[in-house]
């Protein structure tokens, strides 16, 4: 008798538009602008959230993405949020999936919640180990091994829009940079229609990644590779974010931060956010000027930071909601 996840998913009768299809839309500013969030812990965050979704839904993102926690940790809460964001808002929302501790018929299962809620879009991701995202990874005994093999299973699911992670300094598993850009081409070759990066602090790094997609493969270079940007608010929070993605921030970067930062036993917040909405809008504007097809704000369930540097980039926010203040 079949299982309860074995029946074909199939996505709505008048589906959302692709994440592509989006970027190709009349936008505000120089290039469109995406937003990231991740799902909230209690009623107090989740409230938090609203607001800076309420905020960036007057700013008009091309899309909003919804995180998952490692090893499925968040899995409902994403799930629902997600679908509230589908059904409750003008947002085109893109559901992060994983393949940590889910079976293939676990994974059909979270796509069918996905599309009975109106999502198309899904971010397939391999994910990191729960406990130790930079420990070992182990694939569940009936799941999948790669993101690619995740890219697969949801194109089989039906009409899906499926996107993927991609790493200019490089995955901290993979053991060069060749061998990660054969990675990504190959998720890019399974059927995924473009990848959004992992933040990093060199806008050289996202660009060799670039060169380097587009030698390996320019079909699949030619596909959007959206930079992943966080307008830095506290300097412990970032190194603590670089540490468990295995991100590297530069000397001279760290150096500007901590400077700002200074020697006491706090951190300065307001000097290092305002080091940090200069230097988020020094990349952005530089990653414009490279042709970049859209900028993807990580933004950490706040809407203030992110609006600042969309402001300064010629965005204009004047008709935004009052933003949540950091």
């Amino acid at each position: 008798m079949p299982g309860p996840y074995t029946v074909q998913v199939t996505s709505t009768a008048n589906p959302a538009p692709s994440i592509v299809e989006r970027l190709s839309a009349p936008h505000r500013g120089p290039v469109p602008f995406s937003v990231e969030f991740f799902p909230p812990r209690d009623a107090e965050a989740e409230a938090r959230l609203w607001r800076a979704v309420r905020t960036f839904e007057r700013l008009g993102p091309a899309f909003v993405s919804m995180t998952y926690g490692a090893g499925g940790s968040t899995r409902d809460r994403t799930a629902r949020i997600a679908g509230e964001l589908a059904t409750q808002t003008t947002l085109l929302p893109v559901a992060h999936l994983t393949a940590v501790n889910h079976s293939v018929d676990e994974l059909r299962a979270l796509v069918g919640s996905y599309a009975d809620n109106g999502i198309t879009n899904i971010l397939a991701l391999r994910g990191d180990p729960p406990g130790d995202p930079l420990g070992e990874w182990v694939r569940h005994p009936e799941g999948v091994e790669y993101a690619e093999d995740l890219v697969r299973l949801i194109a089989d699911l039906g009409d899906f829009h499926v996107g993927v992670a991609s790493f200019p300094e490089g995955h901290h598993r993979a053991p060069d940079l060749e061998h990660d850009t054969r990675t990504l081409v190959n998720k890019l070759r399974a059927g995924a229609e473009y990848s959004i990066t992992q933040m990093f602090f060199d806008v050289e790094d996202f660009l060799r990644l670039r060169d380097r997609v587009n030698r390996a493969d320019p079909e699949q270079g030619a596909k959007p590779l959206i930079p992943g940007i966080m307008p830095i608010t506290s300097l412990a929070t970032v190194r603590r974010m670089a540490e468990l993605s295995g991100s590297v921030i530069p000397a001279d970067v760290q150096e500007r931060f901590a400077a700002a930062a200074g020697d006491g036993a706090e951190e300065n917040r307001e000097a290092v956010r305002a080091v940090g909405i200069d230097f988020a809008t020094e990349m952005a504007a530089r990653l414009v000027t490279e042709g970049v097809p859209c900028l993807h704000f990580c933004s950490l369930n706040f809407a203030k930071a992110t609006s600042e540097v969309l402001e300064r980039l010629g965005v204009d926010t004047r008709s935004a909601l009052p933003a949540a203040s950091r």
